[in-house]
């Protein structure tokens, strides 16, 4: 069978999630307990990855090494008491979990071929599988020293590599197209059941079941002391779990009817001279077309039209769906960027514009302090602290670059810097990247009222 190339990175899952077992702790355990079962790790959202000649990889552990953390059998249905399975029957106890690491089970990474149609025997048909389980763990609030112990154990078995929990949006540049869709539903799942940890019906504590993939009130579960407390309101109706959330966004590339122009945006969070197509969020009531058609009115007082789908790309950050749409506009028209005051600047380019950028060495070169920045803007910190000290860029080495750009521009002009790219653009590890590529190298239609 002819493999299928993902149009976007962070797409293309090369996991088959076998969501219809999630239900069975026994299938899960029994996965975990295999010697091909593999763990990626992350702390605050940061992935750990080992680095080295501008590749970057997941590290992967054996379940033996992340035990510390992710506690004794059974990890998936466990009881009231630690150590103990469930043996109740009810929806808020299958795959349970209430004590240990937040772990998620992300499906298996198979080397053969599988028969999923005799699934009643879950321990037989787990032990059967065909290739390696995949599962992450979080490490976020778990002990430093046992989470240094961590890390040492990987730098030693990738010797010459830096490891480290890597920014995670400059992380994913130099990864494989299957470690970075592994990374993004593992840092969306850990995140979702991160920010999930009470019932936003009745207040009380959830709890992980199905695999980490629902969350459940800790108020529903048979030994509960509930008191005086009314009934949850989860406890009645197809509400009673709370499902992983994805928000919708759309985002655009606007051309002119005659497509030899593009409308970019710098928004105010970008680093220097950064152009990228527009985007926003899906809000109630409205489809994508009008989404697309209010987001680029509220943003750059442009009306659009002609608005057709293109792609989609999962946004891992924390947990977005980016719906990739293509629209027309006239460039007569005027542009404003005060009505959300979201825009600095947007403008019109051509295609030779935008060519000569996507071109130059530079063009689409965007540093992990950048990265940074960007992602403490979006996040309105100036500053954030890491538990494993501060990234490559932060302390004695931002003396160090701040004492260079000193000497610099007290020597004047850099000769190295003055061919720099008109504007620098999004990389093709983002959809953004994608658009504005496609649209440059031709491989838009033309717009249907070119055709009128």
């Amino acid at each position: 069978m002819a493999t299928e190339r993902p149009v976007n990175f962070l797409s293309g899952s090369p996991l088959n999630r076998l969501s219809w077992m999630r239900d069975s702790a026994i299938f899960l355990d029994t996965l975990a307990a295999s010697p091909k079962a593999r763990w990626v790790a992350f702390q605050a959202g940061s992935p750990l990855t080992a680095y080295q000649s501008s590749k970057s990889a997941l590290v992967a552990f054996p379940t033996a090494d992340v035990r510390p953390f992710i506690g004794e059998a059974p990890l998936f249905g466990q009881g009231k008491v630690k150590g103990e399975r469930s043996t109740e029957k009810a929806s808020v106890l299958e795959s349970a979990r209430f004590f240990g690491a937040r772990i998620v089970f992300i499906g298996v990474l198979e080397s053969g071929e599988n028969d999923f149609g005799r699934i009643e025997d879950a321990e037989a048909a787990a032990n059967a599988l065909n290739g390696s389980p995949y599962f992450s763990v979080d490490l976020t609030d778990e002990d430093q020293s046992a989470v240094d112990a961590l890390l040492e154990r990987a730098r030693a078995a990738h010797p010459g590599a830096n490891v480290s929990f890597a920014e995670p949006r400059s992380a994913i540049r130099g990864m494989t197209a299957e470690d970075a869709a592994t990374f993004a539903v593992g840092r969306s799942m850990l995140d979702w059941n991160s920010r999930n940890r009470f019932c936003s019906a009745c207040g009380q504590p959830t709890h992980s079941v199905w695999g980490g993939w629902k969350r459940a009130c800790s108020s529903l579960v048979p030994w509960a002391d509930n008191g005086d407390r009314k009934p949850c309101p989860t406890s009645k109706g197809l509400h009673n779990v709370n499902h992983p959330r994805t928000d919708a966004a759309i985002i655009v590339a606007i051309t002119n009817e005659t497509n030899d122009k593009i409308l970019l945006g710098h928004n105010k969070k970008f680093p220097g001279n950064f152009y990228s197509t527009l985007a926003g969020f899906l809000e109630p009531g409205e489809s994508f077309e009008d989404c697309v058609k209010r987001e680029i009115l509220e943003e750059a007082g442009v009306h659009v039209y002609n608005v057709r789908y293109h792609s989609a790309q999962p946004w891992p950050y924390p947990s977005s769906i980016m719906v990739g749409f293509v629209a027309d506009a006239d460039p007569n028209e005027p542009i404003r960027t005060d009505l959300d005051n979201e825009l600095a600047d947007a403008r019109w380019y051509t295609r030779e514009e935008v060519l000569s950028v996507l071109n130059h060495a530079d063009g689409t070169n965007i540093s992990r302090r950048e990265y940074k920045r960007i992602d403490d803007n979006i996040n309105g910190q100036s500053n954030v602290a890491n538990k494993n000290g501060p990234p490559p860029t932060e302390g004695a080495d931002a003396q160090a670059a701040s004492a260079q750009e000193a000497s610099a521009a007290s020597a004047g002009p850099d000769p190295a810097k003055i061919d720099e790219p008109l504007f620098r653009c999004p990389p093709m590890t983002t959809i953004a990247g994608v658009l504005i590529s496609d649209w440059a190298h031709g491989r838009f239609p033309a717009s249907p009222s070119a055709n009128l």
